[in-house]
């Protein structure tokens, strides 16, 4: 496909679609919010249970750091990737957008892969949520971060799909800010778990 032009500028918009952009980014920042609180409490409960070890292993027993690192370094890389994307977008390059998001979706799922087999790993060990109050703790603030993270590349798989069939129309554009905003948050939430509970863990 070539690329299309963009031409939609902010001063052509109608007031309907001002109203309409500005509604819908206060929803999204809403929902980061309630997000964020969500996020709050599963921390909240890993610190209050994090030495509930029931006589079983402890974090540093169990987590593999050179492990997650090389699952950080996927996910902060496809941070930069995504924010690639949105600078090719400004300029209207939409096969490099397309190839940004590709690269983006890849890390992102190498991500999901790592930590779905760290999780059946455990499990198989018999290290499961069901062995203590510290790993169900453990497990379900890296499992939902990881959900979102799911979320976050059917969001993209989908994108890529309309961008690639359709151009980078003004909707679009909107959904890939939002996409890039919403991956970056959490990264940022994944940073705040590598750092306490894995990098605190091995203490």
């Amino acid at each position: 496909m070539t690329d299309r032009p963009h031409t939609t500028d902010i001063a052509t918009l109608s007031a309907e679609e001002r109203a309409d952009d500005a509604t819908t980014v206060f929803g999204f920042f809403a929902y980061l919010m309630s997000d964020f609180v969500l996020f709050a409490g599963l921390f909240a409960t890993y610190a209050v249970f994090r030495g509930s070890t029931a006589g079983g292993p402890a974090g540093s027993a169990l987590f593999n750091l050179p492990y997650v690192l090389t699952e950080t370094l996927l996910l902060l890389t496809s941070s930069v990737t995504v924010g690639m994307a949105l600078l090719a977008a400004s300029s209207a390059r939409c096969r490099a957008v397309l190839g940004w998001l590709g690269a983006t979706a890849a890390l992102g799922a190498a991500f999901v892969a790592m930590e779905a087999a760290e999780f059946a790993r455990l499990v198989a060990a018999g290290q499961g949520p069901g062995r203590s109050g510290f790993l169900s703790a453990y497990f379900t603030l890296v499992g939902t971060h990881g959900l979102h993270v799911a979320i976050g590349l059917l969001w993209m798989i989908a994108l890529i799909i309309v961008i690639a069939r359709r151009g980078l129309a003004r909707a679009s554009l909107r959904k890939l800010a939002l996409l890039a905003l919403f991956w970056h948050f959490l990264d940022i939430v994944w940073i705040f778990i590598f750092t306490i509970v894995y990098l605190m863990g091995n203490l």
